[in-house]
């Protein structure tokens, strides 16, 4: 994620960094999701309740899943066909 485009987008996150909403936008909401997709580890296998953990340490909305299948939707979280295992 760029400088650039945090600056547009900070709007849309608390002092502390965290997701404040979840925009009407599209454009603001890829945006909220790939900088998600920047809390995950690269090549790290998550289940299920880290990836929750991970996102509602990072959003401030209370919808963690919405998250989760609007990032998979949007092919920036992969999973496996259960659900059990997902990875950037």
């Amino acid at each position: 994620m760029t400088p650039e485009r945090l600056a547009i987008y900070h709007r849309l996150l608390s002092p502390e960094g965290k997701v404040t909403r979840w925009p009407r936008k599209d454009h603001e909401k890829q945006f909220v999701l790939e900088y998600l997709q920047g809390k995950f580890a690269k090549d790290v296998k998550y289940r299920e309740s880290e990836v929750n953990a991970i996102l509602k340490e990072w959003h401030l909305f209370g919808d963690h899943a919405l998250l989760r299948r609007e990032m998979f939707d949007r092919y920036l979280l992969n999973r496996t066909p259960d659900g059990k295992e997902y990875w950037i």
